[in-house]
């Protein structure tokens, strides 16, 4: 769905290239998530997918087309877009606020407020108590949340997203997240993910493609890069911990035995396995029993992570 081949990005100026000769492919349906340390370039080529930043030299393909090609405007109609700060119009309402592109492309009104009432249900959000509030009336998971649906309104079939849940709270963030996967798994755009954050990136990513200086450094699936780290400076990268990092990626009925333990926590069947032995750890237990049976012991975590 989206080929980048030998992309650079040399700012006026500046000793190095931004993005120095990046090839990446990101699969249709996909959630590739670039990550690095500060100034490695990951904001950078994602904005030249929509051409926010024009290329110095290289290729940027989205479904076989070169964008470089195309009109700038037209393209970023067809491109999702959701950023840290959400960017909503402070002076429209919720739905006006996500009618913004299809009101672009010509929609009727009839199209428009039926896509509008989609959204909000699919972000779970009650259209008839959402639809006519504005931006200052809601919180700031909820406002993130709208800046997902005004991007999904034309039902674009790529989404960037720039650090989208850096500026919410710890557990509101992780509901966000959360929101999202589910409507990923039901709506599966190819997606383009930028953040900082190792946790989030193993979290959101189907793939995760670490850069370095504007290169390039390793592509894989998350179970992949913690179990297999290019070099030295992706396993720094993904941290010591990357074995309880793993945990995060599996579920606790994933290591369960049949039985129970009587006086042992109780936590549902999908919960991480990460979370389920931070929840054994903190109650001073050696198992964990799973809502509707089964029963995950200390033992059966030290043999996945080992």
């Amino acid at each position: 769905m989206i080929k980048l081949k030998g992309l650079v990005k040399q700012f006026a100026g500046a000793p190095r290239p931004a993005v120095d000769h990046l090839d990446l492919d990101v699969a249709a349906g996909e959630v590739c998530v670039l990550i690095g340390p500060s100034g490695c370039g990951k904001t950078t080529t994602m904005r030249m997918v929509n051409r926010l930043i024009e290329p110095t030299s290289g290729t940027i393909e989205v479904n076989g087309h070169d964008v470089t090609h195309m009109n700038p405007v037209e393209l970023r109609r067809g491109i999702g877009y959701v950023i840290q700060q959400v960017g909503l119009f402070p002076h429209m309402t919720i739905a006006a606020n996500i009618a913004t592109v299809p009101h672009l492309l010509g929609w009727d009104e009839t199209k428009v407020a039926r896509r509008i009432d989609e959204l909000l249900q699919l972000i779970g959000m009650e259209p008839e108590s959402f639809r006519d509030r504005y931006p200052r009336e809601l919180s700031g998971g909820q406002r993130q949340r709208i800046g997902v649906a005004r991007a999904l309104a034309a039902d674009p079939p790529v989404l960037l997203m720039d650090e989208p849940f850096g500026a919410i709270d710890p557990i509101n963030r992780a509901r966000v997240q959360d929101e999202f996967l589910k409507i990923q798994r039901q709506l599966k755009k190819t997606v383009v993910f930028v953040t900082h954050d190792i946790d989030e990136a193993i979290k959101m990513g189907d793939r995760i493609a670490l850069l370095r200086d504007g290169r390039l450094v390793q592509q894989a699936p998350p179970a992949e890069m913690l179990a297999r780290p290019a070099n030295g400076f992706v396993e720094d990268f993904v941290g010591a911990d990357r074995a309880l990092k793993r945990l995060s990626l599996i579920t606790c009925v994933s290591l369960a035995n049949p039985g129970s333990v009587v006086g042992a926590p109780e936590v549902s069947a999908d919960t991480s396995a990460r979370d389920g032995l931070a929840v054994m750890l903190e109650s001073g237990a050696r198992a964990i029993n799973l809502a509707g049976g089964g029963v995950v012991r200390l033992e059966d975590f030290f043999a996945r992570t080992g």
